[in-house]
């Protein structure tokens, strides 16, 4: 009996998934923490190997390379090099949300990857990582770097000469194909983005004037990825960024745990059994969202909560996870477009590397129709002056949902912290905000 109520479940909600109706799903299959990350990581799968001991390499990476970055970005000397994100508490958006829904318990914060350095966004943490690991694999194997080395003479002619000689190549919505494109062409790699045809034109400007190859595809992001892989697997100097499937990617997003821990003790925010973390994160193909989850699990355990919000027309993650079918549905297989404003949550199929990860880790996910975003765009940023794309605005809907749902009633959570996390913004074109924030005035009065 208890079955039968299980199979029911999941079919209301993938009928309501294909009716393109907004959702709310509380994983039944997250598991609690004790014992570390590990856990979460399904059997016999190529992450059984990931460890708090890679997030620690991860990390010490980004630091040597930081003298460099420095050095060839003057927008991180602030930082000295370390490519990170403001933690800034919203509570002007917080007493928006709730005058048009419901009461969100505790207070409301906004992660900006919209603001990382460099290409603007989330990518910037898994995608730079990615390509930076690889340029020092081959400089060390070459004989031209030492890991003592200051790695700022990677800006010298002599090394962009030599990593002239490799390629690097991506499929991507936007976002990941920004920073692997800006960072490569940096190095001196050769460059190819491959991207769908529906890929905001924008990005695909900086691409190139960046030096980069912009592949269009008229399918969707499947087939542009599927297409660069195919590609670059013939070029044995090529090395092909897989946001479907790369380790690389996802320790890169990972690191995010420890630093957003040292951001929450310089700001006096505990994190704790009586104060748990909701922190409620833009979902695509899952790589991104799902390293930040790993790393941010790993960092508080059991006192932190994560959920994922997708677009109504593509919840890739949401689909496979409430199936248990992982990457091998498709939102187009119940008759959902795959097509979303949200250019960055623009995929049908999740990852085969993260999906089961994510069975045991996250405790929920939700979805948003498309016209909720702009309004939510343009409220952000004319209240609290930060401007972030649409699909960065995907998880505002989460504080709230989790209030009313999990939150309410239970005394262990009488502090709550919740941190929306922006995904991307700053490197959007003036001109192009201003189309959202149009958008936004449209949505308005069509209500």
């Amino acid at each position: 009996m208890q079955e039968e109520k299980k199979i029911d479940a999941v079919e209301c909600f993938v009928e309501d998934i294909s009716k393109a109706r907004e959702i709310f799903w509380i994983n039944p299959a997250v598991q609690a923490a004790k014992g570390g990350c590990r856990k979460y990581v399904s059997d016999g799968a190529q992450s059984d190997n990931i460890s708090r001991k890679d997030i620690d390499e991860a990390e010490a990476r980004l630091i040597r390379f930081a003298p460099y970055i420095e050095r060839v970005f003057p927008e991180t000397e602030s930082q000295g090099g370390i490519i990170e994100s403001p933690l800034a508490k919203i509570p002007k958006m917080k007493s928006y949300l709730e005058s048009h829904g419901d009461k969100i318990f505790g207070d409301l914060f906004l992660k900006c990857d919209s603001h990382l350095p460099i290409s603007g966004s989330v990518k910037a943490r898994g995608g730079i990582y990615e390509v930076l690991k690889y340029a020092e694999e081959l400089a060390v194997a070459e004989g031209i770097l030492t890991y003592e080395d200051d790695y700022s003479v990677l800006a010298e002619d002599r090394f962009k000469e030599f990593f002239s000689g490799y390629s690097v190549a991506v499929g991507s919505t936007g976002n990941l194909g920004m920073s692997i494109g800006i960072i490569s062409a940096k190095l001196g790699f050769k460059v190819d983005v491959h991207m769908s045809h529906d890929a905001k034109e924008w990005k695909k400007e900086v691409l190139r004037k960046a030096g980069v190859n912009v592949c269009e595809y008229s399918g969707d992001y499947e087939k542009a990825v599927a297409e660069g892989r195919k590609l670059a697997m013939a070029d044995p100097r090529c090395h092909f960024v897989d946001d479907e499937n790369s380790i690389d990617l996802f320790l890169g997003y990972a690191v995010a745990g420890r630093r957003l821990a040292r951001q929450l003790a310089e700001q006096n925010i505990p994190v704790s059994e009586g104060n748990h973390l909701y922190v409620y994160i833009p979902c695509g193909v899952g790589g991104a969202p799902g390293g930040i989850a790993f790393g941010l699990k790993d960092e508080f355990g059991d006192n932190v909560h994560i959920y994922f919000a997708e677009p109504v027309q593509a919840p890739a993650m949401t689909l496979g996870l409430i199936t248990g079918k992982f990457e091998k549905i498709s939102a187009t297989d119940v008759g959902l477009s795959g097509l979303t404003e949200a250019d960055g949550l623009a995929v049908s199929r999740p990852s085969a590397l993260v999906s089961p990860i994510m069975q045991r880790m996250l405790d929920g996910c939700f979805t948003v129709k498309d016209e909720r975003l702009y309004p939510y765009l343009a409220n952000l940023g004319e209240i609290e002056n930060i401007w972030i794309e649409p699909s960065a605005c995907a998880a505002f809907p989460g504080p709230g949902l989790v209030s009313v749902n999990v939150i309410n009633g239970k005394k262990k959570h009488c502090h709550p912290t919740h941190i929306v996390w922006a995904t991307g913004g700053n490197a959007v074109p003036e001109n192009i905000m201003r189309e959202y924030c149009k958008k936004s005035r449209d949505v308005k009065e069509t209500n």
